[in-house]
C-alpha cells in the first residue's frame, strides 16, 4: 500500500511532502501489532522504568537493523530462507503466548525477564521479524537514501509512542493482547503464503481491514468488573468497623 502511494509522486518533491502524513497514518496502522507484540515483551520486566530502558534501547538497535534490511532488500529477498525465518519467529511469539498460562498477579503471558538486558534483543529482532512483511516498500525508494531513513525514523519512533501506550491499556483491557497476538499470527502466515506463490498473498486493505476488526474486539471489553468487586469488599468492613463503634460507645454512654 504504501509503495502504491509512492507511485503517486514520482518526483518525490513537494507532492511527496504532502503525502507524509498519510504515510505518518498507515505506518502506525499497520505497526499496531508489531507495537503490541513489544508491549507484550517488555512487561516481562517486573518495573515501569524497565519497561521504558528495554524499549528505548530495543528500538534503537531495531532501527539499524531496519535500515540494514531496507538498504539490502533487493539481495533479502533473493532468499526465500530470510522470510520462513521470520515467519517461523512470530508464530512461535504466538505460541508461546497462547500456550503459557496467566500470572498470579496480571495477566501477562509470556516470558519473565531478569534484567533489561534480556528483553532488548528479543524487542530488536522482533522488529525485524516485522520489518521482512514491508521489505517490498523499501525497494520502491531505494535510490532515495534520504526518505528511506526518515521514513524508518518515523517508524521506530511512532512504534515506540505506540507501544507505550499498549503496555497501559494491556492492563485495562481483557482481550486486547490476545487480539494482537492474532494479527502476529496473521503477519507470520502472510510471509509463508508469499514464499509459497506471492500471487496468493492478500492485499494491503484486507490486511487493515483484518486488523481493525480484531482489534475492535480487542478493545471490546475493560477490567472493571474485578475492580468494582474488590472496592465492594473494602467497604463491608469498613461499614462494619464503624457500626460496632457506634454501639460500644451507645453502651458506655447508658451505662451497660
Amino acid at each position: 500500500m504504501l509503495d502504491q502511494l509512492l507511485e503517486w509522486s514520482p518526483n518525490l518533491g513537494l507532492d511527496t511532502l504532502l503525502l507524509l502524513p498519510v504515510l505518518i497514518a498507515l505506518e502506525a496502522v499497520l505497526s499496531a501489532d508489531n507495537a503490541i507484540a513489544l508491549a507484550a515483551i517488555a512487561q516481562g520486566l517486573e518495573s515501569e522504568q524497565q519497561q521504558r530502558r528495554a524499549l528505548n534501547f530495543g528500538l534503537v538497535i531495531a532501527f539499524v537493523l531496519r535500515m540494514t534490511l531496507i538498504l539490502t532488500a533487493s539481495w533479502v529477498l533473493k532468499f526465500w530462507q530470510f522470510e520462513v525465518a521470520g515467519a517461523a519467529y512470530l508464530l512461535r511469539l504466538v505460541y508461546q503466548h497462547f500456550s503459557s498460562s496467566e500470572g498470579d498477579d496480571d495477566q501477562h503471558h509470556g516470558p519473565k525477564f531478569a534484567s533489561v538486558w534480556q528483553a532488548i534483543p528479543i524487542i530488536a529482532f522482533t522488529d525485524l521479524a516485522f520489518s521482512l512483511d514491508s521489505v517490498t516498500t523499501a525497494i520502491a525508494l531505494s535510490d532515495e537514501v534520504a526518505i528511506i531513513l526518515l521514513g524508518g525514523a518515523i517508524g521506530i519512533i511512532a512504534l515506540r509512542f505506540m507501544a507505550g501506550l499498549f503496555i497501559r491499556w494491556l492492563s485495562e483491557y481483557v482481550y486486547l493482547e490476545d487480539a494482537g497476538f492474532v494479527t502476529v499470527a496473521f503477519v507470520g502466515l502472510r510471509l509463508l503464503v508469499r514464499v509459497i506463490n506471492e500471487g496468493w498473498v492478500p492485499p494491503d486493505w484486507t490486511m487493515v481491514a483484518l486488523i481493525a476488526a480484531i482489534f475492535s474486539w480487542g478493545f471490546s471489553k475493560r477490567v472493571e468488573a474485578e475492580t468494582d468487586g474488590e472496592l465492594a469488599e473494602l467497604k463491608v468492613p469498613v461499614i462494619t468497623a464503624i457500626e460496632a463503634t457506634e454501639d460500644e460507645d451507645n453502651k458506655v454512654l447508658t451505662g451497660d
